[in-house]
């Protein structure tokens, strides 16, 4: 448990990071590269010889979606919401976790669709006086998909290792994921103008840091503890990051936020967690 405390501590800088330093700059770009980066940084440590290609085949397919589909879907919702909205809209990744992972049971626990309500009402909530905007919904939709993503690839990361023959080492498959990612991630930035593409000092060390840090580091640590928790306890970890995400976008990058709303919302989202828990 203390990879994924590790790494929701980590990824709550991300998003204010990403919304401050990195929203002026084409999405997909940003998405493609930080994953390019990630890449980079795994491939010294890939050891795939005894991999059989049906193995392969899978991790790629958990990178293509667990990080290239989502992060092209993530870093797009940062044109259309504040830092902490999208700390936020991640609430739902836990209760699609639980859901992902029934269905592979082939099982359906109600109490998780009810789950789902209280925290879509927590949302109408906080953010009410916004719901006539297209924005706020776009960015809401692409959140969504990021999130179904998210926790697609965390549940099938877990199935795929437990299945796979000699159970290799965490890290000397990690590359694969990252290079289905990027692959995912590359079609999107067709048709950007890459001459145009130019990063400030200040930019290139954001983005280095997102590749390298929090993508490559985080989303290893990540996966790796994934496989050592429950699937329960899987669900609630993914949201340990949107009060800490909340907290550093507000008070360390100056973002401004409605304290009222946000803790009545919030506590009805506190609440299909808790209720989501106390079902399995």
């Amino acid at each position: 448990m203390l990879y994924l405390f590790f790494v929701s501590l980590l990824w709550a800088f991300s998003f204010g990071l990403i919304k401050g330093g990195l929203s002026d700059l084409p999405s997909s770009s940003v998405a493609f590269l930080r994953l390019l980066i990630a890449l980079a940084a795994f491939v010294p440590f890939l050891r795939i010889r005894r991999l059989r290609p049906g193995g392969a085949a899978r991790l790629l397919l958990t990178g293509a979606i667990q990080y290239g589909l989502m992060y092209v879907a993530y870093i797009q919702a940062f044109q259309y919401l504040k830092a902490y909205e999208v700390a936020l809209f991640t609430v739902f990744t836990p209760i699609y976790v639980t859901l992902i992972n029934d269905l592979f049971k082939r099982r359906l626990n109600l109490s998780a669709l009810g789950a789902v309500g209280l925290a879509v009402a927590g949302g109408v909530i906080i953010k009410y006086q916004q719901l006539d905007s297209p924005e706020l919904w776009r960015g809401f939709a692409l959140m969504q998909a990021a999130n179904l993503c998210f926790a697609f690839g965390q549940i099938f990361y877990r199935r795929t290792m437990a299945t796979l023959p000699d159970r290799p080492s965490d890290l000397h498959v990690f590359g694969l994921l990252y290079l289905g990612a990027a692959l995912a991630a590359a079609p999107a930035t067709f048709g950007s103008d890459w001459t145009a593409f130019e990063l400030t000092f200040k930019q290139g060390g954001i983005l280095l840091y997102l590749g390298v840090v929090a993508s490559g580091l985080g989303f290893f640590l990540w996966n790796f503890g994934a496989r050592r928790v429950s699937a329960g306890a899987l669900a609630v970890f993914n949201n340990l990051k949107i009060p800490l995400g909340i907290l550093v976008s507000v008070l360390v990058f100056g973002e401004k936020a409605e304290w009222v709303r946000l803790s009545i919302g919030g506590a009805l989202m506190a609440t299909a967690l808790f209720i989501r828990k106390k079902s399995k």
